[in-house]
């Protein structure tokens, strides 16, 4: 990996392109992020940068994180997270990663935890079909057989069921940058990403290449 970011979502919108199509966009909010460590083979076993972003008051961040922070020389962060890139090295404590890393027809990944939705029926969670809605029916909404018959006479591990759904960590392969606003930190990516707003995303360079 040769370029990631963290950002901060900030809802959806649309633009034109030039040819005046309508595209349907996610606005990011990315950067800057701060390094605040870098890890070395040396000392960790392994290379990678620790990034901070998003400020956060003092007096709500322990001991621990703020030493690293005071030995970095940036301000207190909300966000920390390690990014494993390949030149790694060459990064130095206190160097800001911004937004323009990314350009106008780049293809990225977006990581971000999928918006809660609560204790769920089966019909909602897993797509499955009703049963007959007339009044004598008495089978609505209800799941149906779970088990087997006389043999095995279980309920097999894996077996779809009612229960929590949504926040879950998921990935976005493959989106398009479409417009980057360097002044602002901002990163318009078509189509949707993960998340509710306000929430953390992950922007990598994308492992596909685009078809």
């Amino acid at each position: 990996m040769k370029k990631a970011i963290l950002a901060k979502k900030i809802g959806m919108t649309q633009i034109f392109a030039d040819d005046g199509s309508l595209i349907p966009v996610t606005v990011l909010s990315a950067g800057p992020c701060v390094v605040t460590q870098v890890k070395t083979k040396d000392s960790d076993g392994y290379s990678a940068v620790q990034v901070g972003f998003d400020d956060k008051r003092e007096k709500l961040v322990g001991k621990p994180m703020k030493g690293i922070f005071d030995k970095a020389g940036v301000s207190c962060k909300r966000f920390i997270k390690e990014l494993k890139f390949e030149n790694a090295e060459e990064y130095k404590p206190g160097q800001e990663i911004k937004a323009d890393i990314f350009a106008v027809g780049d293809h990225i990944d977006a990581t971000a935890i999928s918006k809660g939705k609560g204790f769920q029926g089966a019909i909602h969670r897993l797509g499955q079909s009703r049963g007959p809605m007339a009044h004598g029916s008495k089978f609505h909404r209800h799941q149906g057989s779970n088990g087997t018959s006389s043999d095995p006479s279980r309920v097999y591990k894996g077996k779809g069921m009612p229960g929590h759904m949504g926040s879950k960590r998921i990935t976005i392969q493959n989106l398009e940058v479409v417009r980057v606003n360097a002044d602002e930190n901002l990163i318009l990516v078509r189509g949707a990403v993960p998340g509710a707003k306000k929430c953390l995303v992950t922007i990598k360079e994308s492992v596909k290449k685009n078809k």
